[in-house]
């Protein structure tokens, strides 16, 4: 019984609770119209009308167009009003103000050394190319004087993590989506509430929607009080509106302002394969050293201080203020930053950028492939022109649902010739990039609509660095392990499982 009235009263169980109430009445509210005002349903027609006029006349995707449209002219009662729900590209003050303030951090604190383009730009115009877009719409520089280790799995990121917070002398930055508890984060935990007592600068900042189901409400009370400083990014509220849309999907941990770390490996036990919640979980990450940290150090302490409405002076937290020796040089490192608000798709068009200029092979990891036109296309054309183009996604879903939608993109790419590979002993939760063994993209960015237009996001873009070949190495490695998709298995599914997939296909810009 007590059990019972915990989960009652549980956080998540209220919100829901409130969700659904706010459902029941919206659809009540539709019904007592229609029942006393008789030009009701013209009026929500015409106002579908015009939403679509709207949707068509916008500047957005035309997949989110045509995603948004279908089901408002199938539905024009209740369509429009849905879009007005949950189609705007609406946002609060706070995360419209870490917008704002982001941008302002980023010019004034991350300035590209010209000399670096121009080294680039002597050993090829593509690769200036793209740097040079990286360092104009993310506004994160292109950097020399560092170096980068690729961590394959979440047991040598846990590892190298640990080692690198037990170092720590001056200032602890962690910025993750999901953060829970178990062997992983109490570990972490320990060395964090450690390093407080020593006066270290410890700072976590967590998505409140990514650990609405794996932390306490209010846990950043719970940290303050061990001395650990805690902000909670876009707090969840039980109401209908696409304001929750925008989450921090980030995984950032700098340390010292020298060494660095993101990729797609969360602060959770599932993560180094402590239980199998969908098997045998494959993930990576990447390590960074040196001045290209900075760009890290800037992206949190701009999210931050938009959170804690604070005006701080980075200056204190550049990479030479706690390294008085050279950096090693291995390459040329570009970490950098993606939001919702800036109508700009960083993430995306990276990616875009290395498959349009591969000339060998690009071989890419995602959890998801939920695709719109351009990225469909640009993957198309590679294999066509040759490009040995090949994905690698998971066997065990973690979502079924968007699973099946993953899977709906199958039959366009293999068709025409992109080799896509299930990862069998569970769930593939990395994203990676590698291309022609001289490029390579580390991240946080998945291949779907969430990621691309959603949500905050970050990465690091490498050029020429010896961990290029080992990101190349453990993408070989992980095709021993996975079943190659045929095209007989995309075209021989029942009759209605290929009208579900072109549903999905449609329909997957809103999921």
């Amino acid at each position: 019984m007590k059990k019972l009235l915990k989960q009652l009263l549980s956080r998540t169980f209220l919100m829901v609770l409130a969700i659904l109430a706010q459902v029941a009445v919206l659809i009540l509210m539709i019904l007592e119209f229609s029942s006393y005002f008789v030009g009701f349903y013209a009026v929500c027609t015409l106002g579908s009308l015009v939403a679509v006029l709207w949707i068509v006349n916008s500047e957005r995707n035309p997949a989110y167009k045509l995603a948004w449209v279908i089901p408002i002219m199938l539905f024009p009662i209740f369509g429009g009003l849905f879009f007005l729900l949950f189609g705007t590209n609406k946002s609060n003050r706070k995360i419209r103000r870490s917008v704002k303030i982001s941008r302002q951090n980023y010019r004034s604190y991350l300035k590209q050394d010209p000399s670096v383009l121009d080294e680039i730009h002597s050993l090829s115009r593509d690769a200036c190319a793209q740097a040079l877009y990286l360092q104009r719409y993310s506004c994160c520089p292109v950097c020399r004087n560092s170096s980068s280790v690729f961590l394959p799995d979440g047991e040598a990121k846990f590892a190298a993590l640990k080692e690198e917070l037990q170092k720590a002398e001056h200032f602890i930055f962690l910025e993750y989506f999901i953060i829970q508890d178990g062997v992983m984060w109490d570990t972490i935990l320990s060395i964090l509430e450690k390093k407080a007592k020593q006066g270290v600068d410890v700072r976590v900042l967590y998505d409140d929607m990514g650990c609405l189901f794996t932390l306490p409400f209010r846990y950043n009370r719970t940290l303050e009080q061990k001395g650990i400083q805690c902000c909670v990014f876009n707090a969840f509220v039980p109401f209908l509106s696409t304001l929750m849309n925008n989450r921090d999907h980030r995984k950032i941990a700098v340390i010292d302002g020298h060494t660095a770390f993101t990729g797609g490996i969360n602060l959770a036990d599932e993560y180094i394969n402590l239980y199998p919640k969908h098997g045998h979980w494959k993930d990576a990450s990447i390590l960074i050293r040196g001045e290209a940290v900075w760009n890290f150090t800037v992206m949190f302490l701009s999210q931050w201080d938009s959170v804690r409405h604070i005006t701080e002076d980075f200056e204190q937290y550049r990479p030479h203020m706690h390294h008085l020796k050279p950096f090693e040089s291995d390459g040329f490192v570009l970490p950098y930053s993606d939001n919702p608000l800036d109508w700009e798709a960083v993430g995306e068009n990276a990616y875009l950028n290395l498959i349009n200029r591969a000339e060998r092979y690009i071989f890419i990891n995602t959890p998801y492939l939920i695709l719109d036109n351009e990225m469909t296309t640009a993957l198309c054309n590679a294999a066509k022109g040759g490009i040995d183009v090949r994905i690698v996604t998971p066997h065990i879903p973690d979502k079924r649902f968007v699973y099946a939608v993953t899977r709906a993109n199958y039959a366009a790419l293999v068709k025409s010739g992109v080799k896509i590979y299930e990862y069998l002993p569970g769930f593939n939760h990395a994203k990676t990039v590698v291309c022609d063994d001289e490029y390579a993209i580390v991240g946080t960015i998945n291949f779907d609509f969430r990621s691309f237009y959603m949500h905050f996001e970050c990465a690091a873009w490498l050029y020429r660095a010896s961990s290029i070949l080992d990101i190349r190495e453990d993408f070989i490695k992980t095709l021993e392990v996975c079943r190659r998709v045929m095209l007989s298995e995309c075209r021989n599914g029942k009759w209605f499982e290929r009208l579900g997939s072109f549903v999905l296909r449609i329909l997957s810009p809103l999921l």
